[in-house]
C-alpha cells in the first residue's frame, strides 16, 4: 500500500518534489542500475498487479521511478538495453507459479480410482447393449421378412429390453459424471488463466465478477504481454551487455541475475505443457 501512495505522489508532484532519502537515492540511480526494476521500465511490474488479491506479491525489492521510466522511452534505441528480455524472464516465472497452481487445482478435481472404473464399466455396458440392440433389429428384420412374426415380436421384446437397460446405464453415467470428484456436486472449473474455481452453477453476474476481477486481468495482462514479446523477440539475438548492465554479479533481491540470459528458454508457451487458452472467459 505504502509503495502504491509513494508512486501515485511521484505521478502527481514529480520526484524532485518529494524529498528526503528515497528521492535522493532514486536520482543517483541509472536506468542501468541492478536496482531499477526492468519490468516497471519496459511495462508492468508483477508487483503492482495484484495488490489487496490473494495473490499479492508484496511490495517490489527494486526501484520504480518514473523518472527512469520516462527515459527509457524517450531513447531512440531501447532495444540496446535488452531490458524487454529481463522483462520477459520475470513474466514468466509468475506464469509458471500460476500454471503448476492450475494444474494442482486441476487435479484436486479429478474422479477417484473408483469412479474411474465404475465410468469405464457403464461404458462397456451401454456399448453391449447397443451392439444387442442393432443386432436384434436386424434378427427382426430377417424373421419378418422370413414370415416368422411370432420369433420376430419375440425378439423385438428383447430389443425392447434392452433399450431400456441402455438407458438407465446411460441416467447412471451422467450421474456419475456430476457428481464425481471432490467438489463434483458444485460442477467446479478451474480458470486456467488464473487458476481460481469457478462454478458452472453461477450466475452471469458472478461470473463477470471474476473475469473482470484484478487477480484475473492481471494474469490475463501477464500472458497477453508475454506473448507479445516472444513474438516480437522470436530471432532477434540479446544485445551484448556492458558496465552495470554486463556484470556477472549475485543475484539481486528476486534471486536472478539480470546480468545475464543465459538458462533461461524464451522459446518456450505460457504453459510447460502446451497451451494455456482452454477456457478464457464468456459462460462455463
Amino acid at each position: 500500500m505504502a509503495a502504491e501512495q509513494r508512486k501515485l505522489l511521484e505521478q502527481l508532484m514529480g520526484d524532485q518534489l518529494m524529498g528526503g532519502g528515497f528521492s535522493s537515492r532514486n536520482s543517483q540511480l541509472s536506468l542501468t542500475d541492478s536496482k531499477v526494476c526492468r519490468s516497471f521500465i519496459v511495462g508492468t511490474c508483477p508487483h503492482d498487479l495484484f495488490t489487496n488479491t490473494k495473490q499479492d506479491l508484496g511490495p517490489c525489492p527494486k526501484v520504480h521511478s518514473e523518472a527512469l521510466k520516462t527515459e527509457f522511452e524517450n531513447a531512440s534505441d531501447k532495444t540496446k538495453y535488452g531490458f524487454e528480455y529481463d522483462y520477459m524472464r520475470d513474466l514468466q516465472k509468475y506464469i509458471d507459479d500460476c500454471n503448476r497452481r492450475i494444474d494442482a487445482a486441476q487435479r484436486r478435481l479429478e474422479k477417484t480410482p473408483d469412479e474411474i472404473r465404475q465410468t469405464n464399466a457403464l461404458l462397456k455396458q451401454i456399448s453391449d447393449l447397443s451392439r444387442t440392440i442393432n443386432n436384434g433389429l436386424l434378427e427382426v428384420s430377417i424373421l419378418g421378412e422370413e414370415g416368422s412374426v411370432g420369433q420376430a415380436m419375440m425378439e423385438f421384446f428383447k430389443v425392447k429390453q434392452a433399450k431400456q437397460q441402455r438407458e438407465e446405464r446411460e441416467r447412471e453415467l451422467k450421474a456419475l459424471s456430476d457428481t464425481s470428484g471432490p467438489s463434483g456436486h458444485q460442477k467446479l472449473q478451474v480458470c486456467d488463466v488464473c487458476g481460481a474455481y469457478l462454478s458452472r452453477l453461477d450466475n452471469d453476474r458472478r461470473l463477470a465478477d471474476h473475469f473482470f476481477g484484478k487477480m484475473h486481468l492481471g494474469y490475463a495482462q501477464m500472458r497477453k504481454t508475454w506473448e507479445t514479446l516472444q513474438k516480437e523477440l522470436k530471432g532477434r539475438p540479446p544485445p551484448v551487455r556492458h558496465d552495470s548492465i554486463g556484470d556477472r554479479s549475485p543475484a539481486g533481491p528476486r534471486g536472478d541475475d539480470e546480468g545475464s540470459w543465459g538458462g533461461k528458454g524464451y522459446g518456450r508457451g505460457p504453459r510447460s505443457g502446451g497451451g494455456y487458452g482452454r477456457r478464457r472467459g464468456g459462460r462455463w
